[in-house]
């Protein structure tokens, strides 16, 4: 067993124009001064980093980690989640998604996803650059519209839509094993890959890819109404990377899962701030740390009732108290008895 690393934070939904949020160096300084000891850096923020260069320049990346170093603080990850979307985008989406690509690509869909591809290129590169092992994405989704099968869905679409995402995946998981780095899908609703039956249709699909694993959130499970401890017990050999965020699901007689179409503070099902939700995050962090999980704890702050900055204040502390000093030796040694191989087999009767 190993100790899980942490705090760390993801600084997608603090990234800002305003300091200190605008800089790498500034909010490295800000998230320091809050406890933790890490960031998870989103590659699409021109304001806080250069994937591009991060792929070609190894002194780019070392100038990051140095930038980071003097606040104590260590780059954990990096993020392609809106790229990863634009990946395997249904053409549903294709409005509501272009916002996530630069303008020279919107509305055109196939150069939108030659765009995405190219950067999880880049991604893997940079990752390596910057001396990281795992990569946090999406999968997108082109099945996502045919989730409720109604209307009935006919045979073989889905086995179709996954036989394409995995198409659309498999030369970008190859580059990233080239790299040494593996490719940490969130599960997530939104994505076709949402749970861990879509997970394992997704891996079976991309013939059990070695790159192909897990970011594990919880927060995801507990609006689904699924086992969300039980969850890691299962899959704990494919997690690489852990999102500490919190959610609650209070159901009742005008609304459940689905909503209801109902803004984030309205709905049954809504993010929280850590210790505010329903996560048993005693459970999961001793889970983790059973299953010997090697990455970090970051925090990711999604609340639509609580400031952001006051989340962030109280989730490293949250973290910090949660996780885990693994013992490194068995609780019961003292009781050690000193028996041999000649002693064993006596007390089996085998003499």
């Amino acid at each position: 067993m190993r100790t899980l690393k942490g705090p760390a934070i993801f600084l997608a939904q603090f990234a800002g124009d305003d300091a200190p949020f605008n800089t790498l160096d500034a909010i490295g300084g800000w998230a320091a001064s809050l406890g933790f000891k890490g960031v998870q850096i989103p590659s699409w923020d021109g304001r806080l980093f250069d994937l591009a260069r991060a792929a070609e320049s190894r002194a780019y990346c070392d100038d990051v980690r140095a930038t980071l170093a003097k606040h104590g603080v260590e780059v954990t990850e990096l993020s392609t989640h809106l790229q990863g979307q634009l990946v395997a985008a249904h053409p549903v989406y294709d409005t509501a998604f272009d916002g996530f690509a630069p303008e020279s690509v919107r509305g055109r869909p196939q150069a939108r996803q030659e765009w995405a591809v190219q950067q999880l290129h880049h991604a893997a590169k940079a990752a390596r650059n910057l001396g990281l092992d795992a990569h946090a994405t999406f999968s997108g989704a082109l099945c996502w519209p045919f989730v409720y099968p109604w209307p009935q869905r006919p045979a073989g679409l889905v086995e179709t839509g996954f036989a394409e995402l995995a198409k659309r995946w498999r030369p970008i998981l190859d580059a990233f094993d080239a790299q040494g780095v593996d490719v940490c899908y969130e599960i997530h609703p939104g994505e076709d890959l949402h749970d861990g039956a879509t997970f394992e249709r997704f891996l079976e699909a991309v013939g059990a890819h070695p790159r192909c694993n897990i970011l594990y959130d919880p927060s995801h499970f507990v609006l689904q109404a699924l086992d969300h401890t039980a969850f890691i017990d299962i899959y704990h050999p494919r997690i690489r990377m852990f999102h500490v965020k919190d959610a609650e699901l209070r159901p009742n007689g005008r609304v459940g899962v689905y909503g209801g179409y109902l803004p984030w503070a309205e709905r049954a099902g809504r993010f929280r701030s850590l210790g505010d939700g329903q996560v048993d995050f005693r459970t999961v962090f001793s889970k983790l740390a059973q299953y010997d999980f090697r990455g970090w704890a970051v925090l990711e702050w999604e609340c639509c009732l609580k400031h952001p900055e006051d989340g962030a204040r109280e989730g490293a502390k949250f973290i910090a108290d949660h996780i885990i000093r693994v013992t490194e030796k068995a609780f019961d040694d003292f009781a050690a008895s000193g028996t041999d191989e000649a002693a064993n087999r006596r007390m089996l009767g085998i003499g």
